[in-house]
């Protein structure tokens, strides 16, 4: 089977190399093509990757419009990955890249999945789009249980791959925007969702990468229109008569006084909340945002009348969280996810 990697980047001259190599002995195979899709404020992330020694040939794409997703969308149509039955796509900020997770998601790839994805424990501070929202959205919506579906580490079938460059075709131009940004990882799951099997590759130690905490609010306002957008269609499956909790990982670790207090200062500088915050319970407010996109609200509109709920969501998660054991954080993430499901199922209104 021919592979190929596309590593987006933007301003990486410190991890470019790492993860590069890392790339290259997953890849393992010198007819493979790795396309290096940057869009950078300097040449200096550019420059180390080319001077990175690989046996796989390298395609540099540079000077490329700002946006993970239009990267990697310009890269899935460069010319060179036309061969490639399997497509691996890594994040550019990893501080410690392992050969063997990408070798892995390849494989899966290989045995018949049209999409594998990294499951690596987030800590209980991160994560918030993945626990809050994208994780039991797509779980109630669509009956893919994914544990992070918006990590960044993935691969996907030729068949998969070609029918994201399909569908991003088809979306309306406020959803294509979101697409071309953060929203290229829900964009990419749930299309290849429709192609064949989801596959999570479950890891056991945290990624170390750059948070993602600074870019919240652009990370929301791109990735949650896809999600609705996406998932308005989905007929919600039953809940499976005796089945048990999600089970969710959010490791621990002691956050600082002098780092929270700056976080949940931002969150409070995102409000007030526009049209009002009327103390409905998460996850209603999320099932409410589906519902109305079901019923014909344009998705972008919905996302944009559920972020102050969100942010009170992220805001009372952080507060409460510091003083909750691990068991007790994995227990409330659970008990939101099948609260969000029943709330899916439960026409509005009712």
């Amino acid at each position: 089977m021919n592979t190929a990697a596309i590593l987006p980047s933007r301003n990486e001259p410190a991890t470019i190399a790492a993860v590069t190599t890392a790339v290259d002995a997953a890849l393992g195979d010198t007819g493979a093509v790795i396309v290096h899709a940057d869009s950078s404020d300097s040449p200096e992330t550019a420059e180390r990757f080319a001077a990175t020694g690989t046996g796989a040939a390298t395609v540099p794409l540079t000077g490329l419009v700002r946006g993970k997703g239009a990267q990697i969308l310009a890269a899935a149509r460069c010319p060179d990955l036309t061969g490639a039955d399997a497509v691996l796509i890594a994040d550019t900020d990893t501080r410690n890249p392992d050969p063997a997770v990408y070798a892995a998601l390849l494989e899966r790839v290989r045995a018949g999945a049209a999409f594998a994805i990294a499951d690596y424990p987030r800590y209980w501070d991160e994560a918030n789009l993945t626990n809050h929202l994208a994780r039991p959205l797509i779980a109630a919506t669509t009956g893919h249980d994914v544990p992070q579906p918006l990590a960044g580490d993935l691969a996907l079938s030729r068949e998969a791959l070609d029918a994201v460059l399909r569908a991003v075709e088809a979306l309306p131009s406020k959803v294509s925007a979101c697409v071309d940004g953060y929203g290229i990882d829900a964009f990419l799951l749930l299309t290849a969702a429709t192609v064949g099997p989801l596959v999570s590759l479950r890891l056991d130690e945290p990624k170390q990468h750059a948070g993602s905490f600074p870019h919240l609010p652009a990370i929301y306002h791109q990735a949650v229109p896809v999600l609705l957008h996406l998932t308005a269609t989905c007929a919600p499956p039953p809940v499976p008569p005796g089945s048990g909790p999600a089970l969710y990982r959010a490791a621990d670790r002691h956050v600082e006084a002098a780092r929270l207090q700056p976080m949940l200062t931002t969150l409070d500088s995102f409000g007030p909340y526009l049209g009002g915050y009327d103390e409905q319970p998460w996850p209603l407010p999320a099932a409410d945002a589906w519902h109305a996109v079901n019923s014909g609200t344009p998705a972008p509109d919905a996302a944009h009348r559920l972020w102050p709920h969100y942010v009170r969501r992220v805001t009372d998660w952080l507060t409460s969280g510091q003083h909750a054991a691990t068991r007790q954080r994995a227990e409330t993430l659970a008990a939101a996810h099948a609260r969000l499901h029943t709330a899916v199922l439960t026409p509005t209104g009712a």
